[in-house]
C-alpha cells in the first residue's frame, strides 16, 4: 500500500471515473485502474463498484476511501513541517480564488507580491468555492479567498476587506439617471445573473429578495432573469443591451467600453456588499508566508480602485 494508490483511490472516488481521475493523477487510464485493482487485491475487498457508466465505492470501500483521505492529509502536514524549517519566504505558495475574485485581485496581487518576498513563487488558480474548499482540504492549495459565509474544520478563515455590490447598464436604460439605485426599481428590469454553483448569484438573491420571483417566471417576460457564466460575460450582455447586472465594486471596470456606452450606479443605503476573506488549514506551518499574502491583498485595496 502506498500513497500513490491512496490518492488514487481518493480521487476515482471524486471523480467517479477512470478517465477522468487517471487526467487528474496525470497517469494513463491503464495505470491507474490496475494500481486499484491491486490495493483491492492486498486489502482483499471491493473497494469500488464498476458499471459500464459510472464506478462508485461500495459501503466499505466508502470507509477506507475516507481513512485514505486523512492520510493524505497527514502526509501533506509532514511536507508543511519540513517547509517550515526552511526560509518560509522561498518555497512556491498556492492560492486559489472564487471566480469573481480572481480575475480582479491576481493582476493586482502578483507584483505587490513580488515586491514584498521576491523569493517565494506564486502559483494561482481561480475555481468554485466548492472546488477550492476541497482543494485547501487535501493540501493542494495552500490559501483560498472566497466570500463570506465560510466554514470549514481545522480551516482559518480571517476576514480581508467589505466589498460593495454595483449596478451595470447601458446609457439609454430608463434608470441611467438615477443617482443610486434602490433594490426595487430592479423589479422591472431584465436582470442578468450568473448561473447556478456561484457564491456571488445567492449573495446577490440574499442581497436583492425582491428579484427572486423573476427566476421562477415561465413566461419569459421582461422581468426573466438571464444567466451568464462570468461576470465578463454579463458584462457585455448589459453592453449589448439584454439588461443591467450587479456587480462587485472591484469587477466594475467597463474594459474597452467607454462611459458613455455602460453606467455603474452605486445602490442607496444600505449598500449590499460581500466580505471577502482569506483561509488556510489550521495546522499551515509557514504563517509568515501567509501574513505577506494577507498584507499583499490588503495592499492591493481592490474594493477602493474602481469607485462609480
Amino acid at each position: 500500500m502506498t500513497l500513490t494508490e491512496l490518492r488514487y483511490i481518493v480521487t476515482l472516488a471524486q471523480e467517479q471515473h477512470f478517465g477522468r481521475a487517471a487526467d487528474r493523477c496525470h497517469v494513463s487510464q491503464p495505470t491507474l485502474s490496475i494500481a486499484v485493482k491491486k490495493l483491492e487485491e492486498e486489502l482483499n475487498v471491493s473497494i469500488f463498484e464498476r458499471s459500464k457508466t459510472r464506478v462508485s465505492p461500495t459501503p466499505l470501500g466508502d470507509t477506507i476511501i475516507q481513512q485514505a483521505q486523512k492520510v493524505l492529509e497527514e502526509a501533506a502536514a509532514i511536507k508543511d513541517i519540513a517547509s517550515s524549517g526552511k526560509n518560509q519566504l522561498t518555497s512556491p505558495f498556492h492560492i486559489g480564488a472564487i471566480f469573481t475574485i480572481g480575475p480582479y485581485l491576481f493582476p493586482r496581487l502578483i507584483p505587490e507580491l513580488q515586491r514584498l518576498a521576491p523569493d517565494m513563487p506564486l502559483y494561482v488558480e481561480e475555481s468554485y468555492t466548492a472546488t477550492l474548499r476541497r482543494r485547501i482540504r487535501h493540501g493542494d492549495l495552500d490559501a483560498i479567498v472566497i466570500a463570506l459565509p465560510f466554514t470549514e474544520a481545522d480551516v482559518v478563515t480571517q476576514p480581508l476587506y467589505q466589498e460593495p455590490f454595483v449596478v451595470l447598464m447601458g446609457k439609454g436604460h430608463p434608470l441611467a439617471d438615477e443617482t443610486k439605485i434602490h433594490p426595487e426599481q430592479l423589479n422591472q428590469c431584465n436582470v442578468l445573473l450568473l448561473g447556478e454553483g456561484h457564491c456571488f448569484r445567492d449573495q446577490v438573491l440574499e442581497a436583492c429578495p425582491n428579484l427572486k420571483p423573476s427566476l421562477d417566471d415561465p413566461r419569459g417576460n421582461i422581468r426573466t432573469a438571464a444567466e451568464g457564466s462570468s461576470l465578463e460575460t454579463l458584462k457585455y450582455m448589459v453592453a449589448s443591451g439584454l439588461g443591467v447586472t450587479i456587480l462587485p465594486q472591484s469587477a466594475a471596470m467597463v474594459g474597452h467600453y467607454s462611459a458613455s456606452e455602460l453606467l455603474i450606479k452605486p445602490f442607496a443605503d444600505p449598500v449590499p456588499s460581500r466580505t471577502v476573506a482569506l483561509a488556510w488549514r489550521a495546522s499551515f506551518p509557514r504563517l509568515q508566508a501567509i501574513d505577506v499574502i494577507r498584507d499583499s491583498i490588503k495592499a492591493c485595496k481592490v474594493a477602493e480602485s474602481f469607485k462609480p
